[in-house]
């Protein structure tokens, strides 16, 4: 099963674009940082990562905005030319996002 749910606050976002299809496709950057046990040890793990929304939860993503904290979820895909990973969000909910930066990735 490919499933990602990340709480993240949203870096960057790019322009509205439509797709060949003609639905709205928002790319934009999450960032996610939390501290994880690893080995029964704690490690703090900080990462950025590519994302798209395609549909109406472009409209979310717009309203979230750059600073926008949430819990996303979605699905992992390799990006069109092959360089690297994209998360296509279909969902996200902004009650579970905690007010402050820390973000999780448990």
């Amino acid at each position: 099963m490919n499933q990602l749910v990340l709480q993240a606050q949203i870096q960057e976002l790019g322009l509205v674009r439509y797709t060949p299809a003609g639905l709205t496709a928002q790319d934009f950057t999450l960032k996610a940082e939390s501290e994880v046990i690893e080995a029964g040890r704690p490690r703090k793990v900080s990462m950025e990562i590519k994302a798209v929304a395609i549909g109406e939860i472009c409209r979310s993503i717009q309203a979230l905005g750059v600073g926008g904290n949430a819990l996303f979820k979605g699905f992992l895909s390799n990006q069109r030319n092959g360089r690297g990973t994209i998360f296509h969000v279909t969902a996200l909910d902004r009650q579970s996002a905690s007010p402050s930066f820390d973000t999780g990735l448990n």
